[in-house]
């Protein structure tokens, strides 16, 4: 499985995408925003170690929150996988904080142009948006409000996130080893330092140079696909969280550099891309919930170990693929933990920039509803795939356009109100 923010709008059969809505190719769009990394040295007893997700709701009616510090088998203090990611988000944060510091001292003097170079940028540029056009019909119509240099920068950000996805779950993704992703990884650094390989490379290359966009959400992504080669079972949620977040968390922090932050905002930077991790997570948990049939025909189980055994559940009865009473308690769990994270990216949509916000509400509402589907199919994801109707997905992109003209400023004064 691979990543799910840049995968979701595609067509109105949402198959791909940059955050927004639909299966394989969609995974892209479909992780566009990230999680609020809650309860952080919040509990005083209970800081150091993984409850039963089980037991949490029972007890409190509610989902429990990661720590920030876990103990291994061994005893000892190990950092959790989300404060993992959150080191990251901070990274990223603090950059577009610094180019906004730097954009108010420092009179930046036009790029130097050499004769040639930039109708063959526009035409690199061009190739993008044809291959998002291609492959992600509904998010490249949303791209389209954008600003034409944003609009450019995220068909760029999407390629190369397909691109690197297609290492794994290409055509030739039987033949692909460490060795080429290691190469694919020294292949991003020179496309960093200004030095791309090809047209594709040189369109991202470009717009990393005019944007607060930092290199490790990509090697992250790199190191999803990695993890993918070696990996097919998860040991407990902290495990599932790290490989979500390398597949989809990643391209919220890729993009959110890109589609802006409004700049009527009074949110945080980091609390923006906590959000556009959460819409990550998100995506690719439903992603996970949506495809358990047809991982389990390949031999691979992207659900916790230690929940599917307090469920009464094992690797055989996820290869069984029957639907039992055990099955649908613990879909109705995981179910209830991706809406959460979806709840989380709401909070975060609102603060991005207009022009950016219709498509990944149209992402936000478009994938949430597989869910739905999942539960219309009576838990059956083993035979039976979940996916919104055509219907639904036109229904659903008026209400996301709706959405997208809400200001942050509105946002606020109504959730006050509620108050």
């Amino acid at each position: 499985m691979a990543f799910s923010l840049l995968r979701v709008v595609s067509s109105i059969e949402i198959s791909a995408g940059l955050g927004f809505a639909d299966s394989d190719s969609s995974r892209y769009a479909g992780r566009l925003l990230g999680s609020k990394f809650v309860g952080k040295n919040s509990r005083k007893k209970e800081s150091w170690s993984f409850y039963s997700l089980h037991d949490k709701l029972k007890k409190h009616g509610k989902l429990p929150v990661l720590s920030s510090l876990v103990a291994n088998t061994a005893g000892e203090v190990v950092m959790s996988s989300e404060q993992k990611v959150y080191d990251v988000v901070l990274k990223q944060a603090a950059l577009v904080k610094d180019q906004k510091r730097s954009e108010i001292v420092v009179d930046v003097k036009p790029d130097m142009v050499i004769p040639g170079t930039m109708y063959l940028l526009k035409e690199a540029y061009d190739r993008c948006g044809e291959v998002c056009a291609e492959y992600a019909k509904t998010f490249y119509l949303g791209t389209l409000l954008m600003t034409p240099e944003r609009r450019r920068a995220i068909w760029a950000i999407y390629v190369w996130c397909r691109r690197t996805d297609e290492l794994v779950d290409g055509h030739n993704a039987s033949h692909i080893t460490p060795t080429a992703l290691d190469r694919w990884e020294l292949r991003l650094e020179d496309l960093f330092a200004a030095r791309p390989y090809d047209m594709l490379d040189a369109a991202l290359s470009d717009t990393v140079s005019r944007f607060p966009v930092d290199i490790q959400p990509f090697k992250d992504m790199i190191e999803g696909m990695r993890m993918d080669l070696k990996k097919s079972r998860y040991e407990n949620f902290d495990e599932l969280y790290l490989y979500c977040y390398y597949v989809a968390g990643t391209v919220g922090l890729m993009s959110v550099p890109v589609m802006g932050i409004a700049p009527e905002s009074k949110a945080t930077t980091e609390s923006v891309y906590n959000a556009a991790l959460a819409l990550g997570i998100a995506n690719q948990l439903t992603n996970i919930l949506r495809d358990v049939g047809e991982d389990a025909r390949r031999g691979r189980i992207y659900l916790p170990q230690d929940e599917l055994a307090e469920a009464g559940l094992s690797d055989e009865d996820i290869f069984n693929g029957k639907v039992t009473d055990k099955w649908r308690n613990f879909m109705k769990i995981q179910i209830k933990r991706a809406r959460m994270f979806f709840k989380q990216a709401e909070q975060g949509v609102t603060e991005l920039s207009q022009a950016s916000r219709w498509p990944v509400w149209a992402s936000l509402l478009l994938y949430r509803q597989i869910l739905d589907e999942i539960e219309a199919n009576d838990y059956n994801n083993f035979t039976k795939r979940a996916y919104v109707s055509k219907a639904k997905k036109l229904l659903s992109l008026p209400m996301a356009y709706g959405k997208s003209l809400i200001s942050p400023l509105s946002h606020t004064q109504s959730s006050l109100l509620r108050v």
